[in-house]
């Protein structure tokens, strides 16, 4: 029952207010989107579909390699700008370190 009921709390907590950094990809060691939302269900969904013109449309940026929680969306704000900074190698860094097999975090979003 306890695994239950970590699953809807951490489910619940992506539609927390707060922020969320992310990145994108069209495939495993592919072009890198670093994005900032408050909603990353929403906003990985909206990519996927390609809903809006831009980036990650033209380029089929639809899986989502990397998240992390912040709890206000002004620090996530910063942290995406000193993301974006970095140079590809260190971001490649990061998500290897978390998700070295690139796999597509939105199915984990489904609860």
């Amino acid at each position: 029952m306890a695994r239950l009921v970590r699953a809807i709390h951490v489910l619940d907590d992506k539609h927390m207010k707060g922020g969320w950094v992310y990145i994108m990809t069209n495939g495993p060691d592919g072009t890198l989107y670093v994005g900032v939302t408050s909603d990353i269900v929403r906003r990985a969904w909206e990519h996927r579909e390609g809903i809006f013109e831009g980036f990650t449309k033209r380029y089929g940026l639809k899986r989502l390699i990397y998240m992390e929680r912040h709890d206000d969306i002004e620090s996530a704000i910063q942290r995406e700008s000193r993301l974006k900074k970095w140079p590809r190698a260190w971001k490649v860094r990061l998500i290897h370190g978390v998700n070295p097999d690139w796999d597509d975090l939105y199915e984990t979003l489904q609860g």
